[in-house]
């Protein structure tokens, strides 16, 4: 058995069941193993094979996939999937080739071998572990490598095997060169579970904000008994499908760019548990100081770092598994004073999720951004994937305005935000789940970036749908130029020289049906319903108007030295009425 077979052997035995690549010649004899024992995804992009491989793994309920590129710039090619799994704990395998041993650069040398570059060095800062092979290992070792992204936190892992060690006889396999411990899962100290049992218990104005990490099992128990405890439950935007938009508890998703209902409410929490998230800057505000103002935070997360890099300021920092602690907290909780949850719940009905800003009248032919996601949180059903992209106003007003469902799958990666990472990553997903529907919602200057990857849309027959936002350009930049340097536009639509396609025949070289909608009830005419009823793929183009405008935010003011200064999370533009602010800010004065 040569190693590359013991490798497929393994991964087969471990529940890989897809790989997703680009050909190479620096691996070939991967390509051919892998091949007999998974089932192989040819994509256009390398930056594809690492995007869809997350994205599948994400929504697989258990099946595992791995990303297979060649050496030099298929790693390069690589490096945004990388990132952008890594950022957001995604456990993605990449398995990489290189030129043979004798032809690797030695110390001080660029390159020796064609198309040589060191892709370990390149991935060590962006994985859990990035490690090449110069000579065979045993079964069981690289059974932990291939297990490792999927333990503790997780995240991307790097393998990169030199041709001719891909070819080498699996026999003279060496016991002794590698070994990766498994990653344990910490767990919270009784004395930690007291005081959290016991600052709960005083509070009166509890807050749980679940995160991605947590499981979905965890999330329906955490709803069912949130019922009995009147508490409120946020999630983040990774967290999005952990709770129903229906939720008697639920107080939605807040964020730098969330929902100002829940911003609003969150802020007003006396304690907050922030149960597997990272509590990253869009999470807390750049403005990090004045989140939860007048309450305490508790976080509770697996990775020591993130517990300790000072922002947000914490009351408490728990190294511990946040499914486990949170099951058993919720027996020795006290119910809330209902008083409390009416108050969230009565300012979830004060504030819509549409800003009377975002209603301008432009003149007829487009559609409004918000009212689409009302028509598709509408029209999708319970058993869905949802793609909303992972920057630009496309994916905000996806954020802000879609009414999930729990048994709903929603995929993002806003950690790199990177334009052009949804339609791989709903092509991972697509994969993933044949027997179900998915949704894809992309821009048009995100969508351009990787809209190669139709290919692999029809190659695969999938049953995708895809709805992209034609605003004529980057929308977001051009708000942002219009707020900060005075509507000095520079490269963000086609009139400043963006080389943006057609869409209305974009499906046309893959033969993928494509219409136009410039109005809401477009989607009611004949075509436009078979095509959403029909399995496969389909595109529809949402004109947008090129000056819509996607409120609420968190404005920005630029300081004479050209730095920024951001309002605090409860403190979103535009004002709220007067009125209306004194209603919904009880406990901390209104902005």
């Amino acid at each position: 058995m040569k190693f590359c077979e013991l490798i497929a052997d393994q991964l087969a035995v471990l529940g890989y069941t897809h790989f997703f690549f680009v050909g190479g010649g620096n691996i070939m004899h991967l390509t051919g193993a892998l091949s007999k024992r998974l089932r192989p995804i040819p994509v256009i992009h390398e930056a594809a094979a690492v995007i869809a491989s997350e994205y599948f793994n994400e929504s697989s309920g258990g099946a595992r996939s791995l990303a297979l590129v060649t050496a030099g710039p298929g790693l390069t090619n690589a490096v945004t999937g990388i990132s952008g799994s890594y950022l957001e704990s995604r456990a993605v395998l990449i398995i990489g080739g290189q030129v043979k041993t004798a032809d690797l650069a030695t110390v001080g040398i660029r390159q020796r071998g064609i198309q040589e570059i060191d892709g370990v060095a390149i991935c060590r800062p962006i994985t859990k572990l990035s490690k090449r092979l110069e000579s065979t290992i045993s079964r069981q070792k690289i059974s932990e490598i291939f297990n490792l992204p999927f333990q503790g936190r997780k995240g991307p892992v790097f393998l990169e095997i030199p041709l001719n060690v891909q070819a080498m006889d699996s026999s003279t396999e060496n016991q002794a060169l590698f070994c990766q411990p498994s990653e344990a899962i910490p767990r919270h100290s009784q004395a930690e579970f007291n005081e959290i049992v016991f600052k709960f218990n005083k509070s009166a104005r509890p807050v749980l904000l679940i995160g991605g990490g947590v499981q979905r099992s965890t999330a329906n128990n955490i709803s069912e008994q949130s019922l009995k405890l009147n508490l409120p439950l946020a999630t983040t935007w990774n967290g999005a499908d952990r709770v129903d938009h229906d939720h008697p508890c639920y107080i939605g998703r807040p964020n730098t760019w969330g929902q100002r209902s829940s911003n609003i409410i969150i802020q007003q929490s006396d304690l907050v548990i922030s149960l597997g998230t990272r509590l990253g800057l869009q999470q807390t505000g750049f403005n990090w100081q004045s989140f939860v103002p007048t309450g305490q935070v508790i976080m509770v997360d697996i990775d020591e770092f993130e517990l300790g890099k000072g922002h947000p300021e914490l009351n408490m920092a728990v190294r511990a598994d946040a499914n486990s602690l949170i099951t058993e907290l919720l027996n020795h909780f006290h119910p809330v004073n209902k008083s409390w949850l009416e108050f969230c719940m009565a300012t979830r009905q004060l504030v819509p999720l549409n800003e009377v800003e975002n209603n301008f009248k432009p003149e007829k032919g487009f559609v409004a951004p918000i009212d689409f996601v009302s028509w598709l949180s509408r029209y999708v059903d319970e058993s869905s994937i949802i793609i909303p992209c992972s920057s630009g106003s496309a994916f905000t007003c996806m954020m802000q305005a879609f009414l999930q469902k729990s048994s709903q799958t929603i995929i993002t990666n806003k950690g790199l935000a990177s334009m052009g990472y949804g339609l791989s990553g709903a092509i991972g997903a697509a994969i993933a789940n044949p027997h179900k529907q998915t949704f894809l919602v992309e821009g048009d200057g995100g969508f351009s970036q990787n809209l190669q990857e139709l290919g692999t849309v029809a190659a695969n027959k999938l049953n995708l749908k895809i709805f992209i936002f034609d605003d004529s350009g980057h929308a977001s930049i051009r708000m942002t130029q219009k707020s900060y340097f005075n509507g000095q536009y520079v490269g963000c639509d086609r009139e400043t020289g963006l080389g943006l396609p057609n869409w209305s025949n974009i499906g046309q070289p893959w033969s993928i049906p494509t219409v136009t909608v410039s109005d809401l009830g477009d989607f009611s005419n004949k075509e436009c319903k078979l095509l959403l009823s029909k399995k496969g793929p389909a595109i529809f183009v949402i004109r947008i108007h090129p000056e819509q405008t996607y409120y609420p935010k968190i404005a920005s003011q630029v300081t004479p030295d050209g730095g920024m200064i951001s309002a605090a999370l409860h403190d979103m533009s535009p004002k709220l009425d007067r009125k209306l602010a004194k209603k919904v800010f009880k406990f901390i004065p209104s902005p």
